[in-house]
């Protein structure tokens, strides 16, 4: 569980990033989704390792990177800010180009930093997620029941936060344990990691202003690029988990095959919390996808 990697923190676009490195190899960022942590890559980190420089980041507003706060600002929290963050941190270490394997809010905040960057990108692998564009567009009775969330925390302030922060262990497991799969999933130690930094100071701020951006100015930034026909030129992996609400809701390899020009996805036997529901199968879709020639 992260053996030889290192874990520290570097100041980049005005704010500090926590983050572990480890491995050798081309070099490969991990990103994690709401409301978890870079923790989520435990299973899978080590093994990553031994083909791959892997760094493990918190983004901004998550885990122990730092959580700004500025009311009505909603580039503080976009994708596109966000996205900033990790090239500069990726650059910062030395890695002018990188792969990325991204979960949830990561890879949302990926396939804008594929757009914005992309240059930067090797090549990239997004877990459990339609475009946000059309999730939001094409939003049914039972996506809303799933992702009710997504809108509970575009509320104005300070309703979403108050109630996240008085009981925060309630709010976790009510966004966790009620997938697919439960809390199986998810060891005493991640577990233990999750609610540790979502009881942290503007914890809960800083989640709400993620998906206020997410429904505002990163859907502004999206209808952009689809406008301009700007779309991804990365080799490009979506994988998705069978027993998950993204597959039944949404048609996410062609919603991807209209954003991205080279693309191939799949569904595996797994709910949303791939990387720690089947990290085996994931460890294998990675290297087969990240290694190809």
């Amino acid at each position: 569980m992260f053996t030889h990697y290192t874990k520290t923190k570097r100041l980049v676009n005005g704010v500090n990033i926590n983050f572990r490195i480890g491995g050798t190899g081309p070099a490969l960022l991990l990103l994690h989704g709401h409301p978890q942590t870079h923790f989520i890559w435990h299973k899978v980190a080590d093994e990553l390792a031994k083909n791959f420089t892997v760094v493990v980041a918190d983004l901004r507003g998550y885990g122990d990177s730092d959580k700004p706060i500025e009311p009505n600002n909603k580039n503080l929290y976009s994708n596109r800010t966000m996205a900033q963050d990790m090239v500069d941190l990726m650059m910062d270490l030395g890695f002018k180009q990188f792969s990325i394997l991204a979960h949830d809010r990561g890879a949302r905040v990926s396939h804008r930093l594929a757009l914005d960057h992309p240059n930067t990108v090797k090549r990239m692998i997004l877990l459990d997620i339609a475009p946000t564009l059309a999730m939001y567009e094409q939003a049914n009775l039972e996506f809303a029941t799933a992702y009710w969330h997504w809108f509970f925390l575009i509320r104005p302030a300070p309703l979403p936060e108050t109630l996240i922060e008085s009981d925060p262990e309630l709010y976790l497991k009510g966004i966790i344990a009620v997938r697919s799969s439960g809390m199986k999933p998810f060891t005493e130690e991640a577990y233990s990691e999750y609610l540790r930094c979502l009881r942290l100071p503007g914890a809960a701020n800083a989640i709400c202003e993620d998906y206020r951006a997410t429904a505002s100015i990163d859907l502004d930034h999206d209808r952009n690029d689809l406008n301009l026909g700007n779309k991804l030129t990365c080799p490009l992996l979506v994988i998705w988990g069978s027993e998950g609400t993204v597959g039944r809701c949404f048609e996410p390899l062609t919603e991807w095959k209209k954003l991205a020009h080279n693309v191939q996805g799949k569904a595996i036997k797994s709910g949303h919390y791939i990387a720690e529901e089947v990290p085996d199968d994931l460890v294998k879709e990675t290297l087969d996808f990240m290694l190809e020639q």
